[in-house]
């Protein structure tokens, strides 16, 4: 399973590189990350690139996800030899495709086919031999080379961050303009926002994203777009408050989409949507922004 990346390989550090998915890591696809130490390697998040491409630049002694969604999963099965480590809040999700779907939440015929499309198209392997890991640990690989865990939760409850040699993987906190994704019953809009506050703290030459950004140079640039990337979540507040110059329940909230445009189709936008504008809502009620001026129907104040 050793393959050469060539020019889709970018080498940061002497012990780091990124394994760049198609168009830039872009979902389905991803950006992988190699570690090279001494006494071991290891690879954290294997993309949908890495089973197309049939491998990785190493062998790959360990897995490390940052945390359980489909994009992030797709290679474990590729590495039946290399022990799989994930946050131990996300440990399900890696270990079964019924722990998994549980972190997405829903029900019925999309659940149905949002499995489907894992196993489909994401070649979803169970690892009941996970190991899970919490904030702080190190994984020591040699000769001086160490991953470090950083629990960056909201996205999902065990999502993860990882520091290196210079290097800080962000995972998906992916500074896109699509902004922070909270829409999974696993997810939480405060969390989310604590680790946007913790992870601007972070010092590094590059900071990578799963997707998209791919490797960002430099504090001034990292610190320029994590605000960009913050500010959506005011801006999508502002919009639903804006909405609610007349009463609307959750469900029109829905139906008029705040976080996907309309023509994205997906199993998982309709929940998406809903719980999304749920935990906006409540933040309102919270605020003395928004009343419920009947059962289930709010606006503004």
């Amino acid at each position: 399973m050793i393959v050469d990346w060539g020019q889709n390989e970018r080498q940061l550090t002497d012990t780091v590189s990124v394994l760049i998915g198609d168009d830039n890591g872009k979902y389905p696809s991803g950006n992988t990350l190699v570690v090279r130490g001494a006494g071991e390697s290891v690879i954290i998040d294997p993309s949908i690139s890495v089973v197309e491409r049939g491998g990785v630049s190493v062998a790959v002694d360990a897995v490390i996800n940052s945390h359980s969604h489909e994009d992030h999963l797709a290679g474990n099965g590729m590495f039946a030899d290399a022990r799989i480590h994930i946050h131990e809040a996300d440990l399900p999700g890696a270990k079964s495709i019924e722990g998994l779907m549980a972190v997405y939440g829903l029900t019925g015929p999309d659940r149905d086919d949002l499995e489907k499309m894992i196993l489909d198209e994401f070649s979803y392997a169970p690892r009941p031999d996970a190991q899970g890991f919490t904030d702080g640990h190190v994984f020591d690989l040699g000769g001086g080379v160490k991953v470090e865990a950083v629990h960056l939760p909201g996205h999902t409850r065990g999502h993860s961050g990882f520091r290196m040699d210079g290097v800080f993987f962000l995972s998906d906190i992916d500074l896109s303009g699509f902004g922070p994704y909270y829409g999974d019953v696993w997810s939480d809009l405060e969390d989310f926002e604590a680790s946007l506050t913790k992870v601007r703290n972070e010092e590094a030459d590059f900071y990578v994203t799963f997707h998209q950004k791919g490797v960002i140079e430099g504090r001034e640039t990292f610190l320029e777009m994590i605000d960009a990337f913050t500010a959506v979540i005011a801006r999508r507040h502002d919009a639903m408050l804006d909405f609610l110059a007349e009463p609307h329940s959750i469900d029109e909230m829905r139906a008029h989409r705040f976080i996907y445009r309309s023509h994205v189709k997906a199993p998982f936008v309709e929940a998406v949507e809903r719980r999304s504008a749920e935990m906006h809502v409540a933040r309102m009620l919270r605020r003395g922004e928004a009343v419920e001026v009947a059962p289930g129907r709010f606006q503004a104040s």
